[in-house]
């Protein structure tokens, strides 16, 4: 169940109109968190099957869940791009709109007229997002790229896993969903920038810069060292204790991050001798003797199980948790306190349980406005608010240039 909120809180993007041309993950991804964020958002696919997404399992009954997961909030309305009257349609949503997102590869939304340089000098206001694959120049930049060509290539998959031998991807697209938010950031940025001087602009970013970004402290490593890093499987390359350990029955999650917290510990284990000796005196030198050190708190943590460790090192102000699976993760009760979750109704009347947007304005979680919509969902009301008669919008549909979706009633639907 969502938290309650305030039907008439303003957002901060309330207003604010997005022309989205992106599929996949990336931009979805971006488009949805503004969507949360009050902003309209115009989904726009090729009428030939749409975001190339709605193909992709997870799948209830017809329905993409990996679409769904990343279109909350939006209407979809489905155009032919490579017609001419298709072409002069997007003209004219891309003239109605704020802001403009793709992230197809660099010069394809020249070929779909929509060339950045005419479309900014026949509306200097407009902002144009873009994310590709591995940038705007260099030899790879017409090539295309996903999510885990760029964890590779990046250097997070040389630090994720078990050991040198055993190198594994995230377990979720992180570096698209870093790329959307990284997206949605520049927008918002443009959109504050705009506000000041009444000019728009381009921002863009791509996978690969996402993924090296990500590096952090292990890339800066190596730029200022020389150092390789390697992956440490749920050993923290840096900080010590800090990582999985184990219990009288299931492993949990210790993060030590600083000297009291490594004092405290001690005195939790009921051997707070550990902190007076040498060889762990300092962050540095219990880093050094990580593995000798973690099979002595191992030893120390075997006299209860998980469940009395954890309120009470959560007392005494020391980061701990479960490691849940994602059943585990929605029954807990911290989760179930911040309304995470949102039953929905698609068009079709099913019922759709969603993960709401991360983000709550003065202090109010936004709730999710509209299901992921169908292909061509919103294709006549769009159509209409573009000021198109009733006779334009039937030759559009006629001529196939455009694709509205059936509407069902959902009084009607099983």
């Amino acid at each position: 169940m969502a938290s309650e909120t305030d039907p008439h809180l303003k957002l901060p993007l309330d207003g604010i109109r997005i022309l989205d041309l992106s599929r996949a993950l990336a931009g979805p991804y971006a488009t949805a968190l503004l969507s949360d964020l009050g902003a309209e958002v115009v989904k726009t696919e090729s009428i030939k099957g749409g975001d190339s997404s709605r193909a992709w399992p997870p799948f209830e009954n017809d329905h993409s869940l990996y679409f769904d997961s990343a279109n909350r909030g939006k209407q979809s309305i489905a155009v032919d791009f490579y017609t001419q009257p298709g072409r002069e349609l997007l003209w004219k949503l891309a003239m109605s709109a704020d802001v403009v997102v793709e992230n197809f590869r660099p010069g394809v939304l020249a070929t779909m007229g929509l060339d950045p340089d005419e479309l900014r000098a026949a509306k200097p206001e407009i902002i144009i997002a873009s994310v590709s694959g591995f940038g705007a120049t260099g030899p790879l930049s017409t090539a295309p790229g996903l999510d885990q060509v760029a964890q590779g290539m990046s250097g997070l998959m040389s630090v994720t896993g078990a050991d040198a031998d055993h190198m594994y991807r995230v377990g979720v697209p992180i570096v698209d969903m870093v790329s959307g938010i990284n997206t949605a950031l520049a927008i918002a940025a443009a959109l504050v920038g705009r506000a000041r001087t009444g000019e728009g602009m381009e921002v863009s970013t791509s996978l690969l810069e996402t993924g090296l970004a990500l590096g952090a402290f292990q890339s800066q490593n190596y730029l200022s060292n020389g150092e390789v890093p390697v992956p440490l499987g749920n050993t923290h390359p840096v900080l010590t204790p800090y990582g999985v350990f184990a219990t009288a029955d299931i492993p949990i999650i210790i993060a030590v991050g600083n000297e009291k917290q490594w004092q405290q510990l001690c005195v939790l284990l009921g051997a707070p001798e550990l902190a007076q000796r040498p060889e762990y005196a300092t962050g540095k030198l219990r880093h050094g003797n990580e593995a000798v050190l973690k099979t002595e708190i191992e030893r120390l943590l075997a006299r209860r199980v998980a469940s009395e460790w954890l309120p009470v090192l959560r007392a005494a102000a020391i980061p701990a948790g479960p490691i849940y699976n994602y059943e585990q993760a929605f029954a807990d009760e911290q989760v179930k306190s911040l309304g995470m979750v949102e039953t929905v109704l698609r068009a079709d009347g099913t019922e759709l349980p969603l993960v709401r947007g991360p983000i709550s304005v003065n202090r109010q979680a936004p709730r999710i406005r509209k299901a992921p919509p169908s292909l061509g969902e919103d294709t006549m009301a769009v159509l209409a608010g573009l000021n198109l008669t009733q006779e334009q919008i039937a030759g559009l549909v006629e001529a196939n240039i455009v694709k509205a979706a059936p509407r069902v009633s959902v009084e009607a639907a099983p």
